[in-house]
Parts: C-alpha cells; sequence; structure tokens
C-alpha cells in the first residue's frame, strides 16, 4: 500500500460516551472511514484553547506534520463570534474552547495554503474565520434541513463540481443555521432549491479547498460523488506531504 498521507481531523467534546465512562473527544465513525478509504491516515487533534484562544504560532506549528485538514461538524458557533448580539434559543451545543481552537486552525490551513476539506459546521467555521455571518436558525422561513437527504445545484466549473464530477448533488443534512453573508475571499460554489447555500469556494484558492454544508460522510461508502470529495482531500495531502 502506498504511504497514507496524515489527515488532520480535529475532535468534538462529547460530555458523555457509551464505551468510556468519562467525558470523551471524539468523531463520527462515518468520517473517519471516509478518509481512511480514500488512503489517508485520519489523526485526532486535540482541541486546546483554554479561554477560547490559540497561539496562532503554536497552531502553525501543530499544522505542519499534516498533508491535510478535515473540519468535521459538531455543535453551533457562538453567535458573538460572528458579530451578533443576541443569541437565537436554538443555539446548542457552543463551547468556546472548541470555536476558538477551530477557528484559528481554520485560519493557519488557510494562511499556509493546507489542503482543506470543510463539512457541514466546518464550513460555518471558516465562513466565520473569514469574517462572514450566519443566519442563527432557518427552519422558522426556510423549513429544516435536518435528519433529510435533499437535491443540490453545484455552480458549473466550481471546485466541488469538479470533483464530484456532478451538476447536482443528493446533499446528506442535519443543521439548522446556514450562511447569511459569505466571508471576504468566499463565493457560493452550491444552493439548495430554498436558497440555501450548500458549498463555498475561495475566489483565489491557493491549493484543495472544498467547504460543503451536508455531510458527504453519511453517504460515501455508496455515492462515489461523495466519496470523491474525501479522495480530493486525500490526493491533495499526498502532494503537499
Amino acid at each position: 500500500m502506498s504511504h497514507r498521507p496524515l489527515i488532520a481531523v480535529p475532535a468534538r467534546f462529547s460530555a458523555t460516551s457509551s464505551a468510556l465512562n468519562s467525558a470523551a473527544e471524539v468523531n463520527a465513525r462515518a468520517l473517519i472511514e471516509a478518509v481512511w478509504r480514500a488512503g489517508g491516515e485520519p489523526a485526532g487533534l486535540h482541541p486546546h484553547a483554554p479561554g477560547g484562544v490559540v497561539d496562532p504560532a503554536e497552531m502553525s506549528g501543530r499544522l505542519a506534520r499534516f498533508g491535510g485538514l478535515l473540519l468535521p461538524g459538531g455543535g453551533d458557533v457562538a453567535p458573538c463570534r460572528y458579530g451578533a448580539s443576541e443569541t437565537h434559543r436554538t443555539v446548542y451545543d457552543v463551547d468556546d474552547e472548541q470555536d476558538g481552537f477551530d477557528l484559528e486552525l481554520a485560519r493557519r490551513a488557510l494562511a499556509h495554503g493546507v489542503p482543506l476539506l470543510a463539512v457541514c459546521r466546518g464550513l460555518q467555521v471558516v465562513n466565520t474565520a473569514l469574517g462572514g455571518t450566519l443566519h442563527q436558525d432557518m427552519s422558522r422561513t426556510q423549513g429544516a434541513h435536518r435528519h433529510i437527504r435533499h437535491p443540490v445545484v453545484l455552480t458549473p466549473g466550481s471546485a466541488v463540481a469538479r470533483i464530484t464530477g456532478a451538476e447536482r448533488a443528493e446533499a446528506s443534512c442535519y443543521h439548522h443555521q446556514r450562511v447569511d453573508r459569505p466571508g471576504e475571499g468566499l463565493q457560493v460554489a452550491a444552493r439548495a432549491a430554498d436558497g440555501t447555500v450548500e458549498a463555498l469556494e475561495l475566489t483565489r484558492p491557493e491549493g484543495l479547498f472544498v467547504a460543503v454544508q451536508w455531510h458527504p460522510e453519511d453517504t460515501a461508502h455508496e455515492d462515489p460523488a461523495q466519496q470523491r470529495l474525501f479522495d480530493a482531500l486525500v490526493a491533495a495531502a499526498r502532494v503537499t506531504a
């Protein structure tokens, strides 16, 4: 087997775990298996950010050993992180340390051109890191995007369209928030029928960058188009490693 490049996957804090008698740091098995199928070596990254703050130089050093980064799903980003003065009652699982770590990790990866695939919360983290904003709860006006599969239209010529080889994708979604204003240097690369932004990309990318609002790992084992997102990440990581 050829060399497996290391793919950093920041862990998510979990108050409970059925396999452990304590709080845990976790990631979705389907996500890890999708990276493995692509030929990567997924490696959990401890989200160390006391007080929600990370030293950028320390983060750059930690990231330097990896060939690529996968920013996974998780709880909501704290609204104060994108300048909101109030928090909607539906916002859940906010963790200041998780936010601080993920946001600085995204900034360092983008600054250094590290191959990056961002999924669900990961897309929202990148958008926030680049100065964008989020709708805190879209369900009142746009309907729920939780526990559903629905078609999304991919922008012709976009990175996500090129990688998946598709004009439309069947997206497995679990989110109640969505992009409001795209961050600096980001453009929309896919939308749902109701107008919800389902993918973002950089207008001037340096290396691989794809951000999708859905969970490609949910169906990657049976949908080649979804698996190609992970394949592309690992292929880019292999070049840079």
